[in-house]
């Protein structure tokens, strides 16, 4: 059973597994509807965008009125199997070294600066360059691929290939309208809404030692199965008025080791959606994920094992549960054959 955490406002959006299936959901007061009792043109979670205000009025209609809710029956959301809310997954732009003290941390746990420096002196040479990419750089944006998208309380499977498996929570922007050179100013009438989402990253794959020149892979240090826990819901935009002020929490086996406020990033989430939109063609049901801020892994010396128990949160979009599994200690062909294996 599921202990999860009630969304902002009246109702938010789900894809869940019962007895009949999956189907997509809106969850009142820890009970989840069919949709399709009220929209019955919508399939899945993703059929919402195609007219997301018309389709938001009237599940909003639905959620205010109990005869309404009465008609359609409901389920308790911890009877169900909670999926990642918007179906089919779609694919993640990843913002990355996005939050202030995040990266100060970062430079210092990877001593990424001169090899004489004091700790001091690279927390302080960071701060300079970060701040002079605020004001004159770019944020960096990487991609993610969707079959590694898990659901907010599914297992974390440990890989056979990496190690130092670290935790990074993030707010999660969904993409409701195409966005393609949008003006920062515009940014937010192309926003659905927010959910939460733990990067994982296996930090001994992100060099390339054989390919210095390239520098880091973040596709095989970020995409291998599980490795991104989503939702557990979809909140409306319309219900999260502000949102560089939600708190991100996470705790390793009951114990804080993130806990910050949204308004930390280095560049906001319209910055994020202007610079992206410049380059690519941002679709309904993108995941733009905007940065972690400071306390994973690296910066305290402890990565995760198996058994370990990750409880994710940010304050009005619910909480994530999930348990750390064991490596199944079999290499793919490819790194078994590479490594005499």
């Amino acid at each position: 059973m599921n202990q999860i955490d009630a969304p902002t406002g009246p109702f938010a959006f789900g894809t869940f597994a019962g007895a009949d299936g999956v189907f997509p959901g809106f969850v009142v007061d820890g009970t989840v509807y069919d949709i399709r009792g009220v929209l019955p043109s919508i399939h899945s979670t993703a059929d919402l965008f195609e007219a997301w205000d018309d389709n938001l009025d009237a599940v909003q209609r639905a959620a205010d009125d109990s005869d309404t809710l009465n008609r359609l029956g409901g389920t308790a959301v911890a009877a169900l199997d909670v999926r990642p809310p918007v179906q089919p997954v779609g694919p993640i732009l990843a913002a990355g070294a996005n939050y202030r003290e995040h990266i100060l941390q970062m430079s210092v746990a990877h001593q990424l600066g001169r090899s004489d420096a004091t700790v001091e002196e690279l927390w302080d040479e960071a701060a300079v360059e970060t701040d002079e990419r605020r004001r004159s750089g770019d944020p960096y944006v990487w991609t993610g691929i969707p079959s590694a998208v898990s659901g907010a309380f599914d297992d974390l499977q440990l890989p056979d290939v990496g190690d130092e498996i670290d935790w990074e929570v993030e707010l999660g922007v969904v993409i409701g309208r195409r966005a393609h050179r949008v003006s920062r100013e515009d940014a937010f009438d192309h926003v659905a809404g927010y959910t939460i989402v733990n990067d994982i990253t296996a930090r001994t794959l992100v060099p390339r030692h054989d390919m210095a020149q390239i520098g880091t892979d973040w596709f095989r240090a970020k995409n291998q199965p599980t490795f991104f826990p989503t939702g557990p819901y979809l909140v409306p935009a319309r219900f999260v008025p502000d949102p560089t002020r939600l708190r991100i929490e996470f705790r390793l086996n009951g114990e804080v080791k993130q806990d910050a406020t949204t308004d930390d990033l280095l560049f906001d989430i319209p910055s994020l959606i202007a610079y992206a939109s410049s380059l690519v063609i941002l679709q309904p049901g993108d995941l733009l994920i905007t940065g972690s801020p400071a306390g994973n892994g690296s910066h305290w010396k402890r990565f995760l094992r198996a058994g370990d128990v990750m409880n994710a949160s940010i304050s009005g979009l619910g909480g994530q549960r999930n348990v750390v599994r064991e490596r199944s200690n079999i290499l793919p062909p490819w790194q078994a054959s590479r490594s005499g294996a």
